[in-house]
């Protein structure tokens, strides 16, 4: 069963198959407002990410998937805060969980009110990220939320989409090969070929383009590769 509550916009992800655990993170955390979902295992974490959540609270010991393999796929296509909460105390798997992504790590028994701290602390450093925006608002790259924008209105992305269009607009006029965007974007393991990039700056065109063959944000280098042209809103 999954449960929602909301404050302050704030979204917070349980994953706990403990329902006494569960239950009692929920209380600490609805009586500072958060809206919040418990899932109970794995699978209902992963069916659920999408509806867009601040922070993770995460369980490594779970009764089908483990936390690391949640982890590791939640990082394959967003940043979001993640707190590991689990009984493993010893210092490797504390440092193992934070080599794949984790930003934070608990250890069980915990006091409820040192991890509502944590919680309130992380979110403090996560959003201190405002999204990206671009064309006075035209644009707009949540990159807590993995979110995009255009004119208002929410797009669908692929992960490699977002990432993609992320790290571009990381680096305004900056001039990137194809290749070059293929070691960042999928890897250096990849074994496909770099115009495999011309299709995924197509679909991008597509849906925050006005005009795709007369791009307002991702301009084709003829013969060398991709920039991004759009004009940064101020703070």
């Amino acid at each position: 069963m999954c449960y929602y509550f909301i404050m302050n916009g704030r979204s917070i992800l349980v994953v706990e198959d403990e329902a006494k655990i569960a239950e009692i993170v929920k209380a600490y955390l609805e009586r500072e407002g958060f809206r919040v979902s418990v899932a109970e295992d794995g699978e209902k974490a992963l069916s659920v990410l999408k509806q867009g959540f601040d922070l993770i609270i995460l369980d490594l010991m779970l009764p089908d998937i483990t936390g690391e393999e949640i982890c590791r796929t939640i990082r394959e296509d967003s940043d979001i805060p993640i707190i590991m909460l689990t009984a493993k105390s010893d210092e490797e798997d504390r440092v193992k969980g934070l080599g794949i992504g984790a930003d934070d790590y608990v250890v069980k028994p915990f006091s409820p009110r040192e991890l509502v701290a944590r919680v309130k602390a992380l979110l403090r450093r996560a959003h201190g990220k405002r999204p990206y925006s671009f064309n006075n608002g035209d644009l707009i790259i949540d990159v807590s939320r993995f979110r995009v924008k255009k004119a208002g209105t929410e797009v669908t992305l692929t992960s490699t989409e977002f990432k993609l269009l992320k790290y571009l607009a990381e680096h305004p006029e900056q001039i990137f090969s194809r290749l070059q965007l293929v070691n960042i974007v999928l890897g250096y393991d990849f074994e496909g070929y770099d115009r495999t990039i011309d299709a995924h700056i197509k679909n991008i065109r597509h849906k925050i383009e006005d005009d795709p063959r007369n791009p307002s944000y991702i301009k084709t280098v003829y013969g060398v590769g991709y920039r991004f042209i759009g004009r940064p809103d101020e703070d």
